[in-house]
């Protein structure tokens, strides 16, 4: 069986604020594991590692529940960066 490639992480960054360090993506799940949302922490440690599929479905419901959203430049990164 093949194993999931779990190895990356959302950040999140103010575009008006540059120099400011970025937050990151900690996914919210229900006790049967089903998708409830997103809450952006300081933490780059805590953040929810996820596959690419998860990690482009978390910036979705950023982008649809945050009204906020165009003001931050959100992407997908490797843990190791």
């Amino acid at each position: 069986m093949e194993q999931e490639d779990r190895r990356y992480i959302v950040q999140q960054r103010k575009i008006s604020e540059g120099d400011k360090p970025p937050v990151f993506a900690k996914v919210m799940r229900s006790k049967e594991g089903v998708f409830e949302g997103v809450s952006f922490i300081k933490s780059k440690e805590k953040a929810t590692i996820l596959t690419v599929p998860e990690a482009e479905q978390a910036i979705a419901w950023a982008l649809k529940k945050k009204p906020n959203a165009k003001e931050y430049e959100t992407k997908i990164i490797c843990v190791g960066q």
